[in-house]
């Protein structure tokens, strides 16, 4: 069972009344917006007409609803509605900074500056909004010497110091620079996105005074460092590639199995001496290379030599089992769809099915934090590009249908 029950029509919303006009595309931008939605916010997604959020069109799995909607679109883009505007004309410049006026958030992806020529820059629009909470975000900053350069996940994990990190050590079959199998810096800046969109109204309401935010994919990247930077920031410590070892702990790694893998990762000496045990390789504690972590660390190389054989005589299942019994982390490495397939996923509810307006359902990975007086909603499945256009501008402007029926013929909003 669920440890939190699906959201019913009157469960409380966390950020219920707070208003949202995202600008952005691809990732990181709507990744946290996407949240916000998920918590309540009312999010209006403004797309060009005619084309839409880049990701609609990129290739893989497409939703088989006539849209074409691809599988990477319908990840990031619940709990909102598209409304299909084109910035570079006046008049629909003028319906955002219209929208502005009534919104408590603005996310927006473009190049530094790039809205300033449609008056849609934090300048100008917080001297029509003073409370918005207005966040930028891109792949250098707004200051720096590089902030006029595009910036994108795979470019960032390179020169952020990721790849370097990342994959086997040079030098053997398949060494070399490496990027983690999702965009993990859109993805992180996208959250650290929300948390600084959650703390900006926080202050907002406690003063009145909204506030822009500055958020950069290679300063998020800098920030996943964490313990590797560390090591080298106050110890001058160079990490390099370890495929699937931790720099300081021994074992904590992969280990071939006689049916698949399996992830060992032991952090203190106790935990050690039980594993031993249990692969019959309790000499190893007397041994002097291994007597602690530090140790075992030094002499990895021979350690794994002796334990892989070990491991290998052992079937998966009967080895976590094991491990298991005696209080050891340990787990299968498992496929996406295996994991899907994992009953835990299921008592946890972490899959959402979601249904677009013509009953066409669609899965979602739900948002991964229970809370228990305001959960998570499922209420709006990714939209269709632009469908939302003239119910939302009619119900947030009292535009008439003659005043959207001129936009459409100015090719401001779709006909």
């Amino acid at each position: 069972m669920s440890s939190v029950p699906p959201p019913g029509p009157s469960t409380p919303a966390a950020l219920q009344g707070i208003k949202v006009l995202d600008l952005s595309r691809v990732l990181a931008g709507p990744w946290a917006t996407q949240m916000l939605g998920d918590l309540g916010a009312e999010v209006l997604k403004i797309e060009q007409p005619g084309q839409g959020d880049d990701t609609r069109r990129w290739g893989g799995p497409a939703l088989d609803d006539g849209s074409g909607d691809s599988a990477y679109f319908l990840c990031a883009n619940r709990n909102k509605r598209s409304l299909a505007i084109d910035l570079a004309k006046p008049e629909g410049a003028a319906l955002i900074r219209r929208l502005v006026q009534q919104s408590d958030v603005l996310v927006e992806n473009f190049r530094v500056g790039g809205l300033a020529k449609y008056g849609l820059d934090y300048a100008t629009l917080s001297a029509l909004n003073p409370r918005l909470v207005y966040c930028s975000i891109t792949g250098f900053g707004q200051t720096g010497r590089y902030a006029d350069k595009g910036g994108y996940d795979f470019l960032i994990q390179a020169m952020g110091g990721l790849m370097s990190i990342t994959g086997l050590p040079d030098g053997v079959p398949g060494g070399g620079p490496m990027k983690v199998g999702v965009p993990i810096i859109d993805l992180f800046t996208g959250t650290y996105a929300t948390v600084a969109i959650l703390a900006a109204l926080r202050h907002r309401d406690a003063t009145g005074e909204g506030q822009h935010i500055d958020c950069a994919l290679l300063d998020t990247q800098l920030s996943l460092l964490s313990n590797q930077a560390s090591r080298y920031l106050n110890g001058g410590a160079v990490p390099g590639r370890l495929g699937n070892d931790h720099p300081d702990i021994v074992p904590y790694r992969d280990y071939a199995c006689a049916d698949g893998d399996i992830v060992v990762a032991l952090g203190n000496d106790r935990q050690f001496r039980d594993f031993a045990a249990i692969l019959g390789l309790a000499f190893l504690v007397e041994d002097p290379r291994f007597a602690s972590v530090a140790l075992r660390s030094l002499n990895r190389a021979a350690l794994h030599a002796v334990i892989g054989p070990a491991v290998a005589r052992w079937r998966v299942a009967d080895l976590v089992d094991a491990m298991e019994a005696a209080k050891l982390p340990a787990g299968k490495v498992q496929t996406v769809p295996e994991v899907f397939d994992d009953p835990h996923v299921a008592d946890r509810s972490s899959v959402q099915t979601m249904y677009r307006d013509d009953g066409t359902p669609l899965r979602v990975v739900g948002f991964p934090v229970k809370l228990s007086e305001t959960p998570a909603r499922y209420d709006r499945a990714p939209p269709r590009a632009g469908a939302d256009t003239r119910q939302a501008l009619s119900a947030a402007l009292g535009l008439t249908a003659r005043d959207l029926d001129d936009l459409a013929a100015d090719g401001v909003i779709p006909a």
